[in-house]
């Protein structure tokens, strides 16, 4: 059974750090490219990261370009999203998911891209 566990989310302060891991289980996440997107409070779902299988090209919204850094461990089935330079605004629930296509600049911000997710972790980001 495919699943994927989110952790790492936690209560910090501005301007602080946090990593977030994402532990795939039942499939090969190596296969996969690994999403991860973050949903506030009223507002929807939003793609802010994705690294690609195969040559493990990157992709970031520009809120948190510079601030947050994706990376993967096939060997683990895991994959990471680096936060720093936290702000109040990243206040969010952040999910992984996994997309077995090809992604792009124009596609991986689109939950429906992804077949696989997990539950989600929350980072509080306090002033």
């Amino acid at each position: 059974q495919a699943q994927i566990v989110e952790s790492g989310g936690g209560v910090v302060q501005s301007g602080g750090s946090l990593r977030l891991s994402c532990t795939a289980s039942g499939f090969n996440l190596g296969y996969y490219a690994v999403g991860w997107f973050r949903q506030a409070p009223g507002k929807e779902r939003e793609g802010i990261s994705c690294i690609s299988n195969g040559n493990g090209r990157l992709y970031y919204v520009d809120s948190v370009k510079d601030r947050f850094t994706i990376s993967r461990d096939n060997e683990r089935n895991m994959a990471f999203l680096e936060l720093s330079n936290l702000k109040p605004e990243d206040t969010a629930d952040y999910y992984c998911a996994a997309d077995f296509g090809v992604p792009s600049s124009g596609s991986y911000e689109h939950p429906h891209e992804y077949d696989y997710w997990g539950q989600g972790t929350q980072v509080t980001v306090s002033s």
